[in-house]
């Protein structure tokens, strides 16, 4: 990979939205779309990982990151530290920025933590392949950057996860996302634009109280779905089937069709593993359903995170105050239709 030849200060910025997913988690994961093919519909939301990346007037490298709460400084002709912490960091650097000329220093953070359910960890190295794609002047595509992205997380790492995040955080905005045994297409959706609003003015993002780190969900799910469990196999064909449903109800703008189907799809979701529930989620669930929830579902791989919510127009505070009055907190947000965006600025 060509070395980046400027040795003038410089100060990149990168920032990679979350996202939601509606419909078709798990069938990103391998080594099902090879078999059988996976669908995934989702969108980016305005909440993100931001990095900014430093260069340095001699060969060291600086490392902090907030939500990982770590920090190391090393040579770039170095043996990389060790640490669990720093490996999604390190193995970014060694993909793309082993042939730096400059030394730099990187800071990162994340508007959620890893295992939220919102894809927090998969757009960190998304936005460090921004950040270090644009040092070393490489000149790559959207697909490229996602499929770097994926390579260092789950080839190179081999953190269990599927691909849906990485083309997520890059592209942004609402995608339909087609995974096969050699490739995946992106297909944007051109939601009409009341209808985001719409979508806006009644979901719901509720914390659950706890993350999914070291649940083993989705190893659980995969080993159950290679010795084709029928509840396994079935729920992820479900939220294939799911995924189309609510892409047109989407394109439609029935809203509370998608409202519903979300629910459907939370149902069907349980199936894959029983790890993917548990009573404080169901608690919560039935009390939004309760009071005023049409349908919603865990966002992420489940056991934790946040839930998406999907609210009667007129009932949306309601729900808001039920789950606050169990711990759960619920909150506004927008979408985001950018997805990766990185910039330079003159150094502070």
């Amino acid at each position: 990979m060509p070395g980046a030849d400027d040795s003038s200060p410089r100060l990149l910025r990168a920032r990679a939205p979350l996202r939601v997913s509606f419909a078709g988690g798990g069938t990103d994961v391998a080594p099902y779309p090879a078999e059988k093919g996976g669908l995934v519909l989702s969108a980016t939301i305005n909440r993100y990982a931001y990095g900014t990346l430093r260069t340095r007037q001699d060969r060291q490298i600086g490392i902090q990151s907030l939500d990982l709460d770590a920090v190391a400084s090393f040579a770039l002709e170095e043996a990389r530290p060790g640490g669990d912490r720093l490996d999604l960091i390190l193995a970014a650097i060694d993909k793309l920025a082993s042939d730096s000329e400059q030394g730099f220093d990187l800071f990162l953070h994340s508007a959620a933590p890893p295992g939220s359910g919102l894809g927090s960890s998969s757009a960190v190295v998304v936005a460090l392949v921004g950040l270090l794609s644009d040092h070393m002047r490489m000149p790559l595509t959207d697909y490229e950057k996602a499929r770097l992205a994926y390579t260092v997380e789950r080839e190179d790492l081999g953190l269990k996860g599927g691909a849906q995040d990485q083309y997520a955080a890059v592209f942004g905005g609402f995608n339909f996302i087609e995974f096969r045994a050699d490739d995946v297409i992106v297909n944007p959706l051109r939601i009409a634009a009341e209808s985001i609003l719409e979508l806006e003015y009644n979901l719901l993002l509720c914390f659950t109280g706890r993350t999914r780190v070291g649940d083993h969900i989705i190893d659980d799910q995969t080993d159950r779905y290679r010795s084709q469990a029928s509840s396994t196999v079935d729920g992820l064909e479900m939220q294939k089937e799911l995924a189309v449903e609510m892409k047109d109800a989407l394109l439609r703008g029935n809203l509370t069709e998608f409202g519903e189907l979300l629910g459907r799809a939370w149902e069907y979701k349980k199936q894959m593993s029983p790890k993917i529930s548990n009573p404080h989620i169901d608690e919560l669930y039935e009390e939004a359903i309760k009071h005023g929830a049409i349908g919603g579902k865990v966002t992420g791989a489940g056991g934790g995170g946040y839930m998406l919510l999907y609210c009667k127009y007129d009932a949306k505070h309601e729900v808001r105050a039920a789950l606050a009055a169990l711990g759960a907190e619920a909150v506004d947000f927008q979408f985001d239709h950018v997805g990766l965006t990185t910039w330079s600025h003159a150094r502070d």
